[in-house]
């Protein structure tokens, strides 16, 4: 009896079949990963855009019961509780856009990335001269 001894040309093409099999059921299982991990972010994206909607009912809601408190408790007409609170919250606003203004104009964006290719540009330089 002849046994079957493989070439080495066949080995070699087995081995490329079974790594490109490998690599092709690890993309698929990737995508398959990424898909689950998209869905669960979206999920979670939809309940936080949900809290921040009631989040912004709940403060029309309350900074109208603060206005008409005003109104009743200072025996006012309504329309003065509510430009009371009106002004209140313009002065908040603008001393927070102001703020965070500052803050971003301040910001130095991407520091080690800028450094890095300066630094790359700078080497480079250096080998072509």
């Amino acid at each position: 009896m002849a046994t079957y001894e493989p070439s080495i040309a066949n080995l070699i093409k087995s081995a490329l079949q079974d790594a490109q099999d490998l690599i092709r059921d690890e993309i698929a299982l990737a995508k398959a990963e990424a898909r689950d991990e998209v869905r669960r972010v979206a999920a979670g994206a939809v309940l936080i855009a949900t809290a921040a909607v009631c989040g912004i009912l709940f403060l029309v809601l309350l900074l109208s019961a603060v206005a008409w408190g005003i109104a009743d408790g200072a025996a006012w007409p309504v329309w003065a509780g509510f430009a009371i609170v009106t002004l209140v919250m313009l002065v908040l606003t603008l001393a927070l856009a102001f703020a965070g203004q500052a803050r971003l104009a301040a910001a130095q964006h991407m520091p080690r990335t800028v450094e890095t290719l300066k630094e790359t540009m700078q080497w480079m330089r250096a080998r072509t001269s």
